[in-house]
Order: C-alpha cells, then structure tokens, then sequence
C-alpha cells in the first residue's frame, strides 16, 4: 500500500506577507499512506503550510515535492491534490450527489462515471439515500462526510484537511474523527491534517508536527511527543500545563532536586533526563513540567520514597467526570492534580511526582505561561 502511495516533502519553506515571515524554513517529510497532523495555536502558520502545499499560497524560498516530483511552481489544479475546508465549502444549491461529483464534472468525466463514482462515496461514507437531498438538509456530520466525499472522488494523490471537524459539537467530533482514520488507513493515502485539538492529533496522526512562530519546534509520533517533549513550550501544549520551579545539581548517576521549602529532595536517573539537563553544572534551578493525571495526592506526612512530594493545601475541588479535579496551593501558586478520593477544601496534602511524571528543564528554558516558581 505505501509503494503506490504518495509522499510529500517540505524542504525549507518560506512564507512572507509582506514583510512579516509567516513560515520560517519549515521542513518535513510525510511518507506514503502517512497520516501527518499539523497542531498548534491560531497563529502559528499551520493553516498557511497546509495552503503553500496545495499551491494556494507561493513560497517565497524552499521547496515542495510530491512522489518525488517538485510541485512548487504548479498551480493548485496540476497538484493531484484535494483540501477539506473548515466550513466544507459545499454548494447549498446543489444536492448531495451533485456536490460529491462536482469535482469530477469540471474534469470532463463522463456522466456515467460520475454516477458510479458518486456511487461508490455514498456507500464508502454511510450517505446511501441521500445522494438526491440537499446538503442545507443534512446534519453537521453528515455535511462533512460530503466535503470528504467530494474530495476524495477525484481520487487525488495527497488529501489535506483544514480543521475539518472543528464546527461538529463533541460527540459527533469524536465519531468523526475515528472514521476519517478508517476510510484514510483503507485507502492508504498520504494525508495532512490541521488542527489545534492535541487530542484529535494524537487520535488521529501517526506523525504530529507541533508549529509555534512559523517553525517547526518537534516532530514525532504522537507518543514521542507526549513522553519526551523537547521543551517546555511543546510539555506544555501537550497538556504537561503544571510548573513549578526547583532547585537540583548534578550527580554521577543523573541529578538531584534539593529540598526546599515546599518540596522534598528526589534523585532522578540520567536515562529520564532529556537533553536539556547535560548543561546542568553545580547547583542551578531547573523547571519541572507535569500532568494534572500523572500527580496523586497523599497524607502531608506519608513516606515520600521514590516520589517527589510538594506540600500544600486544596484551595478548590470539582468533579469532571471519572474522578476529582484539585486546584492544590502550594505556596503562593496553584497547581492542577487529579485524584479517585475525595477531599475537603483547606486539607494539607503531599502532591505526588514520580520521577516518569516529570518533565525536567533548564530554568533558563522555560515557557512564560503557565509558570509557577516554589520560592
């Protein structure tokens, strides 16, 4: 399946309005049948990068290549290429069938095969019967199964997505998701997808390219991204959104955090260490970054063996489903620590890190939101 898919190639591209640089020499690569996600806040150049490989937007340095075929002076209709749009783009005018096979008629296709082909995205897409009602009629969800359908009878080489699910409300957002994995895993066809949804990537994308400022800041599968995050700009987009400040020095076999006034001391492996720390020299202050799912609860005064425990008070409780959600101060910040138990607002509590829940940097590399300091 992957030899008859298409890849697609990015090789230092540039995109400038004006004098502002959008995209700032982007590369990466998406192998065929890949399904890459495009994830970042508004801003950030995904949507720019996804409409610069359809053509729809030059560059102004760098290059793109599809099957090993430079495209980047191709116009938008020679790129074998199709893009789901946000809000679908449909015609309202049109019925179900008509739309599906749009496409297919300013080709020249003949009627027949359009009418097979229209055929065979109904069936394929769950919209048997309703290939004569218009799409005004149909239902969020089934409104995207159309743009899809009309993307893909053309049978195009490279299928983009523009946040294609971000009008659907969660449930149907949900479903969709999974089916759009389905239908692109059965076709095997090479698929880039934006989105600023981490849990739709990481469902969805077997690569995620994280996108801050135009560049790309890591590219990974989505468990890469989420166990090692090479920053705390990517630990915190990918949900790691608790910080606190520590003190630590090096040792033989890794490093220590040093006790402090809200926190225990703990060694840490130099194998759980990421690259950031190799510059940790004497005593220097380091940012840990970790999930609010990762971090439990424990007795103020219970064994903190193997654990590295910050000593605070639950300043606020709620219950989102599945167990409580606590905003625990710890010293003059808050931090968000999920737990099974139940407990009373204004109890001390120990919050408990292993050292596999903690995301270490240098001090000096730490993101500006988001940031609490244990001083």
């Amino acid at each position: 399946m992957e030899d008859a898919a298409t890849s697609l190639a990015v090789h230092e591209a540039e995109v400038y309005y004006g004098s502002t640089r959008i995209l700032d020499r982007i590369s990466l690569t998406a192998r065929g049948g890949e399904f890459v996600a495009l994830l970042g806040s508004s801003g950030c150049g995904k949507t720019t990068l996804l409409r610069a490989i359809c053509g729809f937007v030059p560059l102004s340095g760098g290059s793109i290549a599809a099957g090993g075929c430079d495209i980047t002076k191709l116009p938008p209709d020679k790129r074998n290429m199709a893009l789901v749009f946000q809000s679908y783009a449909l015609w309202p005018h049109m019925t179900v069938a008509q739309n599906i096979g749009y496409g297919l008629k300013l080709r020249g296709a003949r009627r027949t095969a359009i009418a097979e082909r229209v055929e065979q995205m109904l069936t394929m897409l769950r919209l048997q019967g309703l290939g004569a009602r218009r799409v005004t009629d149909l239902s969020g969800g089934q409104r995207q199964r159309v743009a899809l359908g009309r993307a893909l009878a053309v049978s195009p080489q490279i299928l983009l997505l523009d946040e294609p699910l971000s009008n659907l409300d969660a449930r149907v957002r949900e479903e969709v998701r999974h089916e759009i994995k389905t239908l692109q895993r059965g076709l095997g066809i090479t698929t880039v997808h934006v989105t600023h949804d981490r849990e739709e990537a990481m469902v969805m994308a077997d690569q995620i390219a994280i996108l801050d400022a135009g560049r790309i800041v890591q590219m990974g599968a989505p468990e890469e991204l989420y166990d090692r995050p090479n920053s705390p700009f990517v630990a915190s987009f990918m949900g790691a959104g608790n910080a606190v400040r520590l003190a630590a020095e090096r040792t033989d076999c890794g490093i220590r955090i040093l006790e402090g006034p809200y926190n225990t001391a703990l060694p840490i492996a130099a194998e759980a260490l990421n690259g950031t720390l190799s510059r940790l020299a004497g005593r220097q202050e380091i940012v840990a970054y970790f999930r609010s799912e990762d971090a439990g609860l424990r007795p103020i005064d219970a064994s903190t063996e193997g654990a590295l425990i910050l000593r605070g008070e639950i300043a606020q409780a709620s219950y989102p489903g599945g167990c409580y959600r606590y905003a625990v101060r710890v010293g003059s910040d808050q931090l968000l620590v999920d737990d099974e138990q139940r407990h009373a607002v204004g109890t001390a509590v120990g919050v408990s890190l292993s050292p596999s829940a903690l995301h270490l940097y240098l001090e000096s590399s730490k993101a500006t939101a988001g940031q609490s300091a244990l001083h």
